[in-house]
Parts: structure tokens; C-alpha cells; sequence
């Protein structure tokens, strides 16, 4: 298995008279480390983050579908798993070179991994996975949900933590730039919330085009990045950098 865990793999370089919902970001690597073990011809598979919302769900398969075969990435087929299919989980991953985990909230997505048993079938697959967003989240062993929506942050019956894939242990927090100065419910998401609840813990922030890549054992991180543990913040790599986060051949964290 080759892991992608993204913020989001978009960037905002449309070029000029290409007209495409989402182009492929090139920096860190990110197209040519997805090359490195890309089958000709392959045949993918979307993994929705909200199972009922076949419209959104839809277009979401068709962009990707234009984005990898626009980044030189061939593809055969584009499929799609939501609760019109969901009974053919296995099928469709024994089907499948790649894999999307979408991106959505959280614990929608994590409720209906949970129907899938998405757990059990996924730890198996060979191909590559990427994660976008709350995709890249719910890949951890035990997943840090962040409060996302009014009231989250406030009420009693939240779980901040709840259990994911188990593909790594690694807690993603997405889109930085977009989220650092975010109030949710009268407070600061970052300082009045997330600070709090890593203490004990370590949160992986990401800005989009950055991302992390576990294979053969070790994980590394490409991009600007921020580590945030035990109530504080610190920057761990930058743009254009990588960071060696694990490496289980020498036993751990970095």
C-alpha cells in the first residue's frame, strides 16, 4: 500500500484557457511521487465522504476523473462508492488500483466507513490511497475529529475521538491557511480548542499542496507543516521541504 494523506491535492494554477475544476498540485512532488507506482490504465475508486448526496457525489467522481487523466495519470474507469452501491465495498476495492477516501465531515464520513466495515476490507489493499481532507483524517488508527460545525465544540455528546481505518497513526488537520484564524462557537478553533485538546497528543497540520506519504514502512511529510502538541505550535517543515516523520525499521517517531 502507498498512502497519500492530503489536505487538498487542487491547487490554483489553472493555467490560462484550461478550464478544469480541479488541476493536480505539482509542488512537493506530489504528481511524480503518485507516478512513481501509477498502472497504465488504472482503475480507480471514490469512497464519498457523505453517502446520500449522490449530486455532489457525482461530480466529485467526474473531476477527479479530468484532474489525474489532465496530470498525465491514465485512467480506464473512475467508480464510485455511496449508499447506492455500498453493499459492493469489497468488490469495488478488488477492482481498484486506487483508492479516494473523499473529502466531507468527519463523522459522517467515519458513520458510513463504519457501515462499509471499511476497516476490515481496506487493510489488505495493495494499490494507493489518497486521502483528501476528512479522508486523510479518518485514515488514522484513532482519529482527532476537530469541531467543524456550530455547537460541536459545546456540546457534551461530540466525539473528538473516534475510531478510523487504522492505515496509520498519524492525526491529519487539514487546510490550515484557511482555518487558522476560524472562531467556532465563541472561541478560537486553534488556541481555545485544538491547542487543548493536544495535549497528550500530536496533530499534524497541513496547508494545502502539502501531504504525507507512508510506504515500506516510513512516513514522510512534503510541504509546509506544523506540529501541534501539548497545547502549542511549531512549524516542522517547510514548502518544498520533506520531514521523516517514521520510520518503523528504527522504531518510531521522529
Amino acid at each position: 500500500m502507498k498512502l497519500f494523506l492530503t489536505s487538498s491535492p487542487c491547487c490554483e494554477c489553472k493555467e490560462e484557457g484550461i478550464e478544469i475544476p480541479c488541476q493536480l498540485n505539482e509542488e512537493n512532488d506530489f504528481v511524480q511521487n503518485l507516478a512513481m507506482d501509477w498502472k497504465p490504465n488504472a482503475k480507480g475508486l471514490i469512497i464519498t465522504a457523505d453517502p446520500d448526496n449522490f449530486g455532489l457525489n457525482d461530480e466529485m467522481r467526474d473531476t477527479f476523473e479530468t484532474a489525474f487523466q489532465y496530470a498525465g495519470l491514465s485512467l480506464c474507469q473512475m467508480a464510485l462508492c455511496d449508499s447506492r452501491n455500498a453493499y459492493q465495498i469489497q468488490e469495488l476495492l478488488n477492482e481498484s488500483d486506487f483508492v479516494i477516501l473523499g473529502g466531507g465531515h468527519v463523522p459522517t464520513q467515519n458513520a458510513f466507513f463504519e457501515i462499509l466495515e471499511l476497516r476490515e476490507h481496506i487493510q489488505d489493499y495493495k494499490g494507493i490511497i489518497m486521502g483528501i481532507s476528512a479522508g486523510s483524517m479518518n485514515s488514522a488508527d484513532t482519529v482527532y475529529a476537530q469541531p467543524e460545525l456550530e455547537g460541536e465544540s459545546v456540546d457534551p455528546d461530540y466525539r473528538r475521538y473516534i475510531q478510523g481505518l487504522g492505515l496509520t497513526d498519524v492525526m491529519i488537520l487539514p487546510h490550515y491557511q484557511a482555518v487558522k484564524d476560524n472562531w467556532l462557537d465563541g472561541k478560537r478553533l486553534m488556541e481555545d480548542i485544538t491547542y487543548g485538546d493536544s495535549i497528550g497528543n500530536k496533530f499534524y497540520t497541513l496547508v494545502d499542496g502539502s501531504y504525507v506519504l507512508a510506504q515500506n514502512g516510513q512516513t514522510w511529510i512534503y510541504g509546509e507543516a506544523y506540529l501541534i502538541q501539548d497545547g502549542g505550535i511549531r512549524q516542522i517543515c517547510e514548502a518544498g521541504g520533506k520531514l521523516l516523520l517514521k520510520d518503523d525499521m528504527e522504531g518510531g517517531d521522529k
